[in-house]
């Protein structure tokens, strides 16, 4: 599929008349076609799909939905809208393939049936935890209480505040959205979820006086508040009072109730609450459709049992198996101290920029290799791992929101599922054969993305341990869309200011955390990536996290230049360090002896013969005992006829043994070879 089309009225030729190819003009990749416009109804429905789920005006049927902005998110929703208003599947490997409209309009005329759609249904006495919740829900059992699993959205608030109207405001929102007034127990049939009625929810709501400089230390504290599942809502809000005109206000809810798309619904529904609240009415919302539990029990239905290989649970779980067989337990990371018993989740957080340029060409590269730009920074982040010693079965894990029906897109829940991104850079290969590789794997992992992690870990059954995470260290996000940034661009709270602040970050549920936001201007040119790494400061050091981030956007870098370059030979030093092993580090030249190595020894054996020669393991041999030894042995090997031009195999340990029969090897004039 051409990026670019240039038209000329004649070829421009050399004398000889051969093609001037340096006189051809350069393309212009950002001018958009005129594109055709729908032939059928059904096209005319893809391109309205299309521009919905773009954010666009308008979209042609020749128009790439990858060209447009679109990400792997984005087509998943995409799918979903297709799902729910054509009652056609689709999966997103064919929207990969089939990018533009024209060319997957075929390509609906032979999808699969339509999986049931999520709609309100009669409730059980006791009502299931989704997948996502019955793993944080044993969690919490396990660890009791913790921080670890908090979701913080902080807001500036600039201008003349309505404190009562927001307070009512947030319980109208903690109404309508039952996930918010949920508590969670088990019996001995397991664990189940307790919707609390509406007017019984009371979501605590504290306003605290504060000066500037005191608001970072409070909103630390109230960020590291634990909440008890079993007994109180797992939502509850802050307000910081600095002034009469301005507030910090801090929304905290526990991820089992929430999750990072959750902040869209959130903001929507906070703004109309407030804006009606402080015209002292009650919000005119629309209904909503379904609530977290209808997801909970509709999930379990349309997934069916794992046992049986013709449900959607079995055939994906058959394909996980096949897929994660073999995997490494952990990752063999290059850490500063050896991992603890016992992780304490405590973390640190590295920001790191890629410029607009850097950006342009992984969109470029992107494009090229018909990837992602999530898939060349995955690429990137196993390269750098291998790299580091980490080996070449590089497992990492990604979030994807799992909101794979429509009527999820304005709940407040937790839908997010987890990714096993399996990569291998075995046999070095070049950075786009990596690219071929990691296409093929996230693809396949995206068809197969509704079994959830929760249930594939208790199916693979891995070493349990609270020492590392399950299945992967190693996590890459990145964020299309800014769900941070959702409230201050979306909540345009009446009469107020409002924008983002971020909250310093002090745990980690990973070792390593590759985090990324793309930004572009209005003509959907990039202008960068905001990056981010959070490191178990357990395993690293915040200096040895630094350089970790420095080199992977000298990858970056690197392979955007020259992607046909391996892996191995990708620039991963900067040159200060080039110079501090290849100069610093070398700068003093040392004369050695022309004397061997085994006669030096029997010298310093008459010199010193009780002197300590070689220590291991609380033994030891001084220097006349390793020479008489040596000797001993050597005649010995000898008698065997080793002598000059010979090599003699060491399949020997770490031992006293082993330095004795180095030493005996050289007596007898012969080289030696150390075999594992």
């Amino acid at each position: 599929v051409p990026s670019a089309i240039v038209t000329l009225d004649a070829l421009p030729l050399t004398p000889n008349g051969k093609l001037d190819r340096k006189a051809l003009p350069a393309p212009d990749y950002t001018a958009k076609s005129a594109g055709r416009a729908p032939r059928s109804p059904r096209e005319e429905i893809l391109c309205a799909l299309y521009a919905e789920v773009l954010g666009v005006d308008g979209v042609t049927i020749d128009d790439n939905f990858f060209e447009l902005g679109g990400h792997s998110l984005l087509a998943t929703r995409l799918v979903s809208r297709i799902r729910t208003t054509l009652s056609a599947e689709l999966s997103i490997r064919q929207l990969f393939e089939t990018p533009t409209i024209a060319a997957l309009s075929g390509a609906l005329d032979e999808s699969g049936s339509v999986r049931t759609a999520l709609t309100a249904r009669p409730r059980p006495e006791r009502i299931p935890l989704s997948y996502a919740q019955q793993r944080l829900w044993f969690l919490h059992q396990l660890e009791g209480p913790t921080p670890t699993y908090n979701t913080a959205t902080t807001l500036r608030l600039t201008g003349a505040l309505d404190t009562d109207a927001l307070r009512t405001a947030i319980s109208d929102v903690v109404a309508r959205h039952e996930s918010l007034r949920t508590v969670f127990t088990e019996d001995e049939q397991g664990s189940y979820q307790i919707v609390v009625p509406a007017e019984a929810a009371e979501t605590p709501f504290t306003v605290v006086d504060v000066t500037e400089e005191e608001v970072g230390d409070r909103l630390a504290e109230a960020v590291g508040h634990c909440f008890d599942l079993t007994l109180e809502l797992p939502a509850r809000t802050w307000l910081f009072r600095l002034s009469e005109q301005e507030h910090v206000l801090l929304l905290l809810i526990h991820h089992i109730a929430s999750d990072a798309w959750s902040r869209t619904p959130l903001a929507q529904d906070l703004t109309a609450a407030y804006a009606a609240r402080v015209r002292s009415e009650a919000p005119t919302w629309a209904p909503l459709s379904v609530q977290y539990a209808d997801y909970a029990l509709w999930q379990q239905g349309i997934l069916g049992d794992d046992s049986d290989p013709e449900s959607i649970a079995g055939k994906q779980l058959t394909y996980w198996k096949e897929q994660l067989a073999g995997l490494p337990e952990q990752l063999d990371l290059p850490t500063d101290r050896p991992r603890p018993a016992t992780s304490d989740y405590s973390g640190g957080h590295i920001p790191f920029a890629v410029p607009a340029e850097l950006h342009a060409r992984l969109t470029s590269l992107a494009r090229a290799t018909n990837t992602s730009t999530f898939m060349v920074a995955q690429a990137a982040v196993a390269a750098l791992l291998t790299r580091l010693g980490a080996g070449e079965d590089i497992p990492i894990g990604t979030p994807v929101a799992g909101r794979t029906d429509d009527a999820t897109d304005h709940l407040i829940g937790l839908f997010i599922n987890t990714l096993v991104l399996r990569t291998d850079t075995a046999g070095n290969p070049t950075f786009r054969e990596l690219l071929d590789r990691v296409r093929d794997t996230d693809l396949a992992a995206y068809a197969h993305q509704d079994l959830p992690f929760e249930r594939l870990v208790e199916a693979l059954n891995p070493a349990r341990t609270l020492a590392h995470h399950p299945l992967f260290q190693v996590l890459v996000t990145f964020n299309n869309t800014d769900h941070e940034g959702a409230l201050s661009e979306i909540a345009q709270l009446p009469g107020l200011d409002v924008s983002y602040r971020e909250v310093q970050r002090t745990t980690s549920k990973f070792d390593l955390s590759f985090g990324f936001a793309e930004s572009f201007d209005e003509t959907r040119q990039p202008q960068g990536i905001s990056g981010a790494l959070d490191f178990s400061t357990d395993l690293f050091d915040r200096a040895s996290a630094q350089a970790m981030a420095d080199r992977f956007v000298r990858v970056l870098e690197a392979v955007t230049a020259a992607p046909d370059q391996r892996i191995a030979d990708i620039e991963i030093t900067s040159a200060a360090e080039r110079e501090r092993v290849l100069v610093e580090w070398n700068g003093a030249r040392t004369e050695l002896p022309d004397t061997p190595l085994h006669e030096l020894v029997a010298e310093q054996a008459l010199r010193t013969p009780d002197a300590v020669a070689v220590v291991c393991d609380g033994d030891s041999l001084t220097y006349a005992e390793l020479d008489r030894r040596g000797n001993q042995l050597a005649r010995h090997l000898l008698e065997q006829g080793v002598g000059a031009e010979q090599f003699v195999a060491l399949a020997l340990p770490k031992s006293l043994d082993a330095i004795v029969s180095m030493l005996a090897v050289l007596k007898t004039g012969a080289a030696y070879l150390p075999i594992d």
